[in-house]
């Protein structure tokens, strides 16, 4: 069984461990080349018995691309995956199907779909760009994704400043490498209680790294009211904003510090600064994960 499962079936297993779930698209566009090659792998996966799939019903109560978490086999190799996203289970889960159902009925479903796009989006970008042209001396500097943590694994690990970005990762194009925090917003929140979120991040300016945060906004005039906000307002970090789109890594993020002097001004998301802060032992430089 275990001689079955290749190189590129134990990093989708990884993925799951580390963000619960992924749908058929995701998956298609993060470690193949095409979606019908995927979907065979996939019911190869499943009827082994390595992932679980199951259909999510959307807004619209119509049938998405199957949802894919951990199978038994998936399990066994990662005893430690996250199995809460809702963090109200005291026990572990008894089996891989009861995970999968917790999943499946978690209030967060959607959120976490909506995350893991914003990352699966730069993982595709990395691979549709493998070899970006450096900025500097004319070389040549490989677009990839070097870390993505769940908002468990970042609120681990940054407990002490009371942060719970919804993700955390470090993007290396052109030469740079940015780390970030992202926000994903759905505009269920009002803009106050989104702004406040920033405090946290601040403390952990204090002692740790000063990454961008970014808000990653459902609808321009919902990120106009929040440039609105933040226009003038010093921070620690950077701190900049995007509508949902299907390039994160492109020019489509406002730094607000650029306002109001710059007020049409966009960035590439390896163009955003990023600081380690006054401690170095989470230096994006050094690839840790």
């Amino acid at each position: 069984m275990f001689r079955r499962i290749v190189p590129r079936d134990r990093a989708l297993l990884g993925l799951l461990a580390e963000h619960y779930l992924l749908s058929t698209t995701q998956i298609a566009a993060a470690f193949f080349d095409s979606r019908r090659v995927a979907q065979r792998r996939l019911t190869t996966l499943h009827r082994l018995g390595i992932v679980h799939r199951f259909a999510y019903p959307n807004a619209e109560h119509t049938a998405v691309p199957y949802l894919y978490t951990l199978g038994p086999v998936g399990l066994q190799l990662h005893p430690d995956a996250y199995t809460d996203p809702d963090g109200r289970h005291p026990k572990a889960p008894r089996s891989s199907i009861e995970l999968a159902r917790r999943i499946a009925a978690s209030a967060t479903a959607a959120h976490l779909l909506g995350v893991n796009q914003f990352f699966i989006d730069l993982i595709a970008a990395a691979r549709r760009h493998p070899a970006l042209a450096g900025t500097g001396g004319g070389g040549a500097a490989g677009a990839r994704l070097v870390r993505w943590w769940s908002e468990q694994h970042a609120t681990d690990v940054y407990a002490s400043s009371g942060i719970r970005p919804d993700g955390h990762g470090i993007w290396h194009a052109h030469d740079h490498t940015v780390g970030f925090f992202l926000e994903h917003d759905r505009g269920t929140e009002d803009l106050p209680r989104v702004v406040a979120k920033l405090r946290s991040y601040a403390r952990l300016a204090e002692f740790g790294p000063r990454y961008p945060v970014l808000l990653w906004l459902p609808t321009p005039d919902r990120e106009a009211n929040v440039l609105r906000l933040l226009t003038g307002v010093r921070t620690p970090m950077p701190v900049a904003t995007a509508v949902h789109g299907p390039d994160p890594a492109g020019r489509i993020w406002t730094l607000a510090s650029d306002l109001p002097a710059s007020p049409g001004r966009r960035r590439r998301l390896h163009e955003l600064p990023s600081d380690h802060g006054p401690r170095s032992g989470t230096n994006p430089g050094r690839y840790n994960h």
